[in-house]
Formats: structure tokens, C-alpha cells, sequence
């Protein structure tokens, strides 16, 4: 692995950045390393920057030793290092303001996959959950999706069980690094999804499964889906605090109903009856809500859902041949007006047609 590498684990170690920080000082210096390499006097110039991180900054001998060591690790293990700029990370987490800057994925499988359906849900899972559970995994073999969970007991467990029986790709998200798997009841059902899925996290090794990782673990779930799925669930929970992220991320949440005075329903009742949740009574609400039925499926196609403008398509036919575009190459291009562009790029984010990316960049779906 090269340089640049130790420096994007290693600006994850500073003391004052986070996820949200750590990318406008990055965006601002031009790269992970370029952030170490800046002189004290520049970097104390930065807005944001704290003297507890600008010490760290012009002092990073420790910083780079942990790193190198994960990085021995992560080569020893098998495990892809994933920058929020690299073209593998899972586009969708992008949208969030607050993803990580780095994740670490072991496994085999597409995290930009076409369609990503999150399924949580309670650990006391009961027999109804479990056959909704089932049920929803197995109808869901036809729209070519990647399920993600958190490989928890419980909900999540029976989505991740149900789809390797399946042969349904399946995503687990942890908030523990990879030096364990937890629960260690799901060491074999693990080592299965590598196969076709695998394990994810943004916890280096040596993270233990602390009760404050799992709602930032959460949000990774809710990020880089398109719909949360909410098996079942009491008043509070894990489940809940991730259907509210997703709800803060703008993505839609579906909750299956239950029995008003069982207790794991409640919270599924709860979503719906707030308006927080769609119904969700068989995989036919999935699709209709997210207009499955009227996509695409060839995720190397453009998902057009409606005719385009003239304007719209001036922006579309800069995509020819690329994925990627700069937003500067696209006011050259199409000789739009920079807030008439602007505009236009964002009703097309809107209907899923174009992504923002980090940088001023825009990603065609």
C-alpha cells in the first residue's frame, strides 16, 4: 500500500477531528497527507483548527506508527482500506455529512450495489418478526438488492441468515474491529457472508464492542441504504435511534405493524403512527414506494424516470462516456448559468438521476 494510505488512517487518530472536520481540512489542503505536510503557521490559519490538533499535526511520529501497524494488520487479514474519495467507498454514505472518512470491508461484493435495502430490528425477536423477517428476505431474491444489517442477534441475524440461504448478497456493518466478531454466536455466519457479502466497519483494530460504538455503527447502516427496514422493535432501541438517522438522511423507512400491546411492536406502531415509517405489510409497499417496478436494473444504465429538459439533457450529455464530472467542466460544457446549473443539478439529485460528491463533483447513477 502506498503513503498516502498511512496518512488517511492516520488523520482519523488526530485529536479534534472528526468525520465532518477531518473532510474540509482535507478539501482545503488537498489531500490526507497534504494536511500533515502544511507548516504550523497555515495550519493554525485553517478555520476550526484546534491547538490540541495542530500539535498533533506538526508532531505525527505516534499518529504514523499506529497507522503503519493497521496497516499491517488490514494486509496480514484481508481487508480493504475504504477513503471516503475512493471510487469502492459506498457512494451513498457520501450524501452524509457526518460518514466516516475511512472504512475497512472484508468480503466480496459491490457496497455501490444498485439497490440497498437496510433490515434492524430487535434482538428479542419473536416468532412474528422472524416470519415477517424471513418472508421479506425471500420475496426480496428478485430485485437484485444487497441487504445490510448489523449482525447483531435477533432481526438482524435472521435477515443476515436468511440471505445467505438465499444467495442474496448481504452487507454486515459492525462497531468493533476486525481483530473479533460480535456476537461470537455469529462467528460462522460471519465467515458465510464473505462469500458473497462481507463485513464492514470503520473501527480499527483493536476496537472493542463498547456500548458507544453501535449508534455511530448505526448510522453507517442508515447511510448507505436506500430503505430501512424496521422488523421490530420496542418503544426504545438501537432500531429506532437508526430509523430516525435514516430519516435525517432522507432515506425512506418502513416498519412492519404489530399487535398494540406487544411490547416489540410498539416501536414499529410508533414509526407509523408518526408518520416517521411507511407501512409495511409485504415487499409490494417496498416497491411502490421506492418505484422499483418503473427502474432500471442495470446499475451501468442512467435511471431516467421522466423526460429530460433541454437544459437537463445539455448536463446529462457531459456524462457521455464518464461517471464522474467536475462542476467546473459542466458550466464550461453546457455555458449555463452557474446558479441556473446549480438549479438543475440538484432537481436531478432529487430524482436520483445525478449524485453530489465531495469536491464539486457529480457522480451519474
Amino acid at each position: 500500500m502506498n503513503d498516502e494510505i498511512l496518512y488517511q488512517i492516520a488523520i482519523t487518530l488526530i485529536p479534534g477531528i472528526g468525520d465532518i472536520s477531518g473532510k474540509k481540512f482535507i478539501a482545503y489542503c488537498g489531500s490526507a497527507e497534504a494536511v500533515f505536510k502544511e507548516t504550523k503557521k497555515t495550519l493554525e490559519k485553517i478555520n476550526g483548527m484546534r491547538e490540541v490538533t495542530v500539535d498533533a499535526l506538526c508532531s505525527p511520529k505516534d499518529l504514523l506508527k499506529r497507522a503503519e501497524q493497521e496497516v499491517e494488520f488490514i494486509e496480514k487479514n484481508g481487508i480493504k482500506p475504504l477513503f471516503y474519495l475512493d471510487s469502492d467507498y459506498p457512494r451513498r454514505l457520501l450524501q452524509c455529512d457526518d460518514s466516516p472518512m475511512m472504512l475497512y470491508f472484508k468480503g466480496n461484493t459491490n457496497l455501490n450495489a444498485c439497490r440497498v435495502v437496510a433490515v434492524v430490528g430487535t434482538r428479542n425477536i419473536t416468532d412474528y418478526g422472524k416470519e415477517n423477517c424471513i418472508q421479506l428476505v425471500n420475496d426480496l431474491v428478485e430485485d437484485h438488492v444487497l441487504i445490510v444489517s448489523g449482525l447483531a442477534y435477533g432481526a438482524d441475524t435472521m435477515a443476515h441468515r436468511t440471505a445467505v440461504k438465499t444467495g442474496i448478497p448481504t452487507v454486515g456493518v459492525l462497531g468493533n474491529g476486525f481483530q473479533q466478531i460480535y456476537p461470537a454466536a455469529n462467528k460462522k455466519l460471519a465467515s458465510e457472508m464473505l462469500a458473497n457479502g462481507g463485513l464492514l466497519t470503520e473501527c480499527m483494530s483493536g476496537t472493542l464492542p463498547d456500548r458507544e460504538n453501535f449508534p455511530r455503527r448505526n448510522r453507517i447502516i442508515a447511510g448507505m441504504a436506500d430503505a430501512v427496514i424496521v422488523v421490530e422493535s420496542a418503544l426504545k432501541g438501537g432500531s429506532l435511534i437508526t430509523a430516525d438517522l435514516a430519516n435525517s438522511y432522507n432515506r425512506d423507512v418502513f416498519a412492519f405493524p404489530g399487535r398494540i400491546k406487544d411490547i416489540y411492536s410498539q416501536g414499529c406502531n410508533y414509526l407509523i403512527r408518526t408518520n416517521r415509517a411507511h407501512l409495511m405489510e409485504s415487499v409490494a409497499n417496498l416497491r411502490y414506494v421506492m418505484r422499483w417496478e418503473h427502474r432500471q436494473t442495470d446499475e451501468h444504465q442512467t435511471a431516467l424516470f421522466r423526460e429530460l429538459t433541454k437544459e437537463e439533457k445539455l448536463i446529462m450529455d457531459c456524462f457521455i462516456g464518464k461517471i464522474v464530472v467536475n462542476l467546473d467542466d459542466l458550466i464550461v460544457n453546457t455555458g449555463l448559468p452557474t446558479t441556473k446549473l446549480a438549479s438543475l443539478l440538484l432537481n436531478l439529485e432529487f430524482d436520483g438521476i445525478v449524485m453530489a460528491l465531495p469536491g464539486k463533483r457529480y457522480q451519474r447513477c
